[in-house]
Parts: structure tokens; sequence; C-alpha cells
């Protein structure tokens, strides 16, 4: 049973594709278990796929990646994340942020910044949640001001990835007190070694553990006033834009926890014995297979005509809210499935589909919480 066929995948995508998945079959998968209980960053194994050219590769070539379009980084997400969650959550956040920077920095920026993240140099991370605060970007109170020639950030950030490891964070600081609630943050270049900058791990996960997470503190923290990227005031905009193409992606989180689910599942009922008889052979087993499989490529479908709108920026938010809510809840209702399939087995620590299980409630928050994407939906559909 091949789930993550090709067939929907543009042609241009299915070469990356393959790397991926054999990369995830010979590094992730293997080492998966290992990495899950013991809750230890994957430094070896995010240092093999920078060699293997999948890390920070959608930064384009002129600053040192290959260019990797939405399509591309779709196609990665379902193959690293059917392999392992933890670990292919590591490999993908460790260029997270750095696309703005692409889009909106200076020269100057993308020289300093972005060149050493894309030749695997370096890595970086997003600080965009708070303690507080989590979908309401805004809604966050870490502020930023001028002194001199330096801005000046007090406030806290959670949830970031690569917050301890990275060598920079991009930060989403409010800067401004207008009427318009959208047009008082901005986003700034942090170094993780910038004079009031704290960080540490936020205690340990029930799922994804191999992937780090950080608390950050930041208490007058002094960065320079060009590390300031793009306009006062457009973090807001910049961010949004950044998260469609983001939750197209995070699509693919779910689409290769809910491929792992149905693989097991499969396996499971097709090789065990029960009243006389093999277990797939219950009608009851057969239609809540036929379910899972129906409802996947629903997901699998809408996921991948979702890239291809928001890479045409056509009414790409709501594309993308869709995506990712219906992907990410498909992961969580077929992981529920085989586990009630397995029986009590499924809770068994060492067990994947045990792993799937809690990793799949961790995509449903991640990049907006699903009620959040619903409220896009609705908000920019026309019905």
């Amino acid at each position: 049973m091949e789930l993550l066929d090709e067939g929907v995948v543009p042609e241009h995508a299915r070469g990356v594709k393959r790397e991926a998945r054999e990369f995830a079959a010979e590094h992730i998968a293997p080492v998966a278990r290992e990495y899950h209980n013991s809750g230890e960053y994957p430094w070896e194994i995010l240092e093999a796929g920078m060699d293997a050219g999948l890390v920070a590769q959608d930064i384009d070539e002129e600053y040192g990646g290959r260019g990797l379009d939405l399509h591309e980084m779709l196609a990665i997400a379902e193959e690293f994340f059917r392999a392992d969650a933890g670990i292919g959550l590591t490999m993908m956040l460790a260029s997270f942020g750095a696309e703005i920077v692409e889009e909106f920095g200076s020269e100057e920026q993308k020289e300093e910044y972005l060149r050493p993240v894309a030749e695997n140099e370096a890595i970086t991370g997003l600080a965009a949640s708070e303690p507080e605060t989590g979908s309401d970007l805004a809604g966050m109170t870490t502020s930023a001001e001028r002194d001199g020639d330096e801005w000046v950030i007090d406030g806290e950030k959670y949830w970031i990835g690569n917050a301890v490891e990275g060598d920079w964070v991009t930060l989403y600081a409010k800067t401004g007190d207008s009427d318009d609630r959208y047009s008082n943050y901005s986003l700034f270049i942090v170094p993780t070694d910038a004079p009031g900058y704290e960080a540490e791990h936020i205690p340990e996960k029930i799922g994804m553990r191999a992937s780090k997470q950080g608390h950050i503190v930041l208490d007058d923290c002094r960065i320079p006033e060009e590390n300031l990227i793009g306009v006062e005031g457009a973090g807001f905009y910049m961010l949004a834009e950044f998260f469609n193409h983001g939750r197209v992606v995070v699509g693919g989180h779910g689409l290769g926890l809910a491929a792992a689910a149905i693989e097991e599942a499969w396996e499971f009922v097709h090789g065990r014995q029960a009243f006389g008889r093999d277990v797939s052979e219950f009608q009851a087993v057969q239609h809540i297979l036929a379910d899972m499989r129906t409802e996947f490529e629903s997901a699998r479908a809408l996921t991948w005509r979702a890239a291809d709108r928001v890479a045409a920026q056509d009414n790409a938010g709501l594309w993308a809210a869709m995506a990712k809510t219906k992907a990410t809840e498909t992961a969580n209702d077929c992981a529920e499935r085989a586990m009630q399939l397995h029986g009590g087995r499924s809770i068994l620590r060492d067990r994947r589909v045990s792993r799937v299980y809690r990793d799949v409630r961790i995509p449903v928050v991640y990049e907006g919480a699903n009620e959040i994407q619903r409220n896009l939906v609705y908000s920019q559909s026309t019905f």
C-alpha cells in the first residue's frame, strides 16, 4: 500500500520527493524510536540532512540554497513526517523564519544572516508566540523601542523552535500603539548571543520529542537599528503572508502522520487472528480502514490543491487554512482509529502507532490553532 504516491505531485517536485523518501528510510525511520524515547536534539540527523541538500533549501540559489518551491517543500514534509514527526520538525525548523528575511530583508541582512543558513553554517527560528498569547498576532506584548541607533526589546517568547540551538531568530514585537492594532508590529533579526537574550528549553512534551522548543526572555535586549526587517509596522502583514506558505507545509505534516497511522493499522489487522479468522475479515474493521483511506485521500487532494492556489497567490489565506485544518485533523482521526484497531498493544510506549498518536496532537495547534483557521476560512469565503 503506497499512500504517498506521486500522482498528485507536480512533475518538478517528484525528484526531491524521492530524495526525501530515501533519506527518511535511511536516516530517520531507523532511529525514530530512540530519539523519541531520549528526547535528544537529533544533531546527527540534521547534519546528514544538510549534507543531502534537504535542509534550508527553499532559500534561493542566489543566497546559497536550492530554491525549492512550495510544492517541493510539501513533498519533503510528507516523507519526513511519515518517518518521524519530531525529527522531521527539527529538520524543517532549521530555517524557519529565514524566508521572511529573503522576502523582505535588505541585501546586507541576506548576506550576513540568510546565506549562512542556506549554506548550512547556521540555523534559525521564528519567535512569535508568547506565554499568554499564541494565535492572536495582534495581541502580543513583547515590545521594541528605539534608543539612538539601537532597538531595545523587552518581553517573552514561548514555543520557539531553536530558541536555544539557533544562531539567530526572526522576532515579532510591538513597535506602535495606533488604533489599527494590525499596524503596530514589526519583525527583527535577533542574534541569540545579543545582550539581554536568554533562552531555555521548555519541559519535555508528550510528542515530537526530538524537536526542541524554548522559552525566550528578552530583558533590555539590544540589537542594531538595521536589524529591522522591511518596514516598521508591517510585521503582522509579513507574518500573515509567511504563514500561508507554512500552513500548506503543515498540511504535509498531517498527511505524513496520517499515512503512518494507516500503514500501522493496515499491517496490524492483516497479521492478527481473532475468533478463528484474520482480523481484517471483519466488516467493522474494513469499514474503519475504508473511512481512514477516504479521509486521507480527501485531505491530500485538498492540500495539494491548496499548494497550487497559494503558490499562485489566489485567495491564499483561505486555501492554506483549509488545508492545514483538514490534513492535521485527519491525522488525529486516523491515529485514534489506528489505536483502537491495535487494542491493548496501542498503549505500549515503543509502538510506532503510539508515537504517532502523541505526535498528531501538536500540528492542530502550531502555525495557528485550527479554531483560528476556521475563522479564516469563514472570513475569506464567499458563499
